[in-house]
């Protein structure tokens, strides 16, 4: 949903005046309900849907979902996912006009079922926004490519307990930097030892502060290892939801974390990142963009996509803390870019083999 969501700007500079309503799954639908580009935010909840036993409230849900798009008449669907729940909703919009992703580039074959104006990707349409801008320009030629990433806002009704919070523990007077060392995969997720030696750094070279984040227990423990290395400059936050969470990275000075979700969503709102990549590619997935530096694990068989692997460990520890934190002085600007670190394809993206200890 983050990366999708440069197709807002450009559907306006086609036509200012256009009326875009979104589907997006429950837990997610708070951060567009107050987009200023966005009419009407339909909720799904598709977990409930496969929920064994709950036949009548899965009826209920799907045919009020249906009467709720079949209402609204729409002109065009533009599925950017290519997905088999994605294919769903798209035929159930009934519009007459339905894009999507062609044979070769559709994640699950069904969906070419929903759609009848189907897309090819063009050569350098790798990253998953530009494959949803694909979509977009091909049922709206004419527009206006827009920024890399976002935009998206934080919450009013959040921003003040989030700056109630940081002012009493003093931190808004100082620079504070996010750390996230959770993600949804195992292999996605950085040695402990090295985010205790980015700690250190952080805290002895740039007098910064350290926000640590998390979504679950055996994350919390990690955030609280970190802590013990920073020596009393690192604050664990209180597990909070997405509004929260993102008028907390509106704040901060930069974040650092894996692929994963808060850390896409501080790039959205314009907080510099590093993101650390590992067996998913950041040529694909990373933020873009001067103020972003994404480092991709030096071993060979990186990106994997593997969930689990025998090399985790020596993966897990390829990336050099040396190299995210010249990439963290970067993004703050607070040093120069080493002549040694080679450009990928991608503004903001780094190889961490070319930076130091390499």
């Amino acid at each position: 949903m983050i990366h999708a969501l440069p197709v807002l700007p450009y559907l306006e500079s086609v036509d200012p005046h256009m009326e875009i309503d979104w589907i997006v799954e429950e837990p997610f639908a708070t951060l567009l309900e107050s987009h200023p580009l966005i009419r009407r935010v339909h909720r799904i909840h598709t977990k409930l849907w496969r929920k064994p036993g709950e036949l009548g409230t899965q009826w209920r849900a799907i045919t009020g979902l249906l009467r709720s798009l079949r209402k609204e008449r729409y002109q065009k669907v533009l599925d950017l996912q290519g997905n088999s729940k994605s294919g769903l909703l798209t035929f159930l919009c009934g519009a007459p006009l339905r894009y999507g992703f062609d044979a070769r580039a559709v994640k699950e074959w069904p969906n070419l079922l929903a759609t009848n104006r189907r897309v090819a990707l063009g050569r350098f349409d790798h990253h998953i926004t530009d494959r949803s801008l694909r979509i977009v320009e091909s049922a709206f030629p004419g527009g206006v490519r827009p920024n890399l990433a976002g935009p998206i806002f934080s919450l009013p009704d959040a921003a003040e307990p989030v700056s109630h919070s940081l002012s009493r523990q003093d931190l808004p007077r100082r620079k504070t930097i996010v750390f996230h060392p959770g993600a949804s995969w195992p292999t996605k997720m950085w040695a402990l030892e090295h985010w205790q030696e980015l700690a250190q750094q952080v805290v002895k070279k740039l007098g910064a502060d350290i926000l640590l984040t998390w979504g679950n227990a055996f994350e919390l423990e990690a955030c609280r290892a970190i802590q013990r290395a920073a020596g009393g400059r690192a604050t664990i936050w209180p597990r909070c939801n997405l509004p929260e969470l993102a008028a907390l990275l509106n704040r901060v000075a930069a974040m650092v974390g894996g692929d994963t979700g808060p850390l896409h969503l501080a790039a959205a709102l314009g907080t510099p990142t590093v993101s650390l990549f590992r067996v998913t590619d950041c040529s694909r997935n990373g933020p873009r963009g001067v103020r972003h530096r994404c480092l991709q694990a030096p071993l060979q068989c990186s990106p994997c996509l593997k969930k689990k692997c025998s090399l985790d460990d020596p993966c897990s520890q390829s990336i050099d803390p040396a190299a995210v934190y010249q990439a963290l002085c970067e993004v703050l600007g607070e040093c120069s870019p080493l002549r040694s670190q080679r450009t990928q394809s991608l503004p903001g993206v780094v190889n961490p083999a070319s930076g130091p200890g390499a």
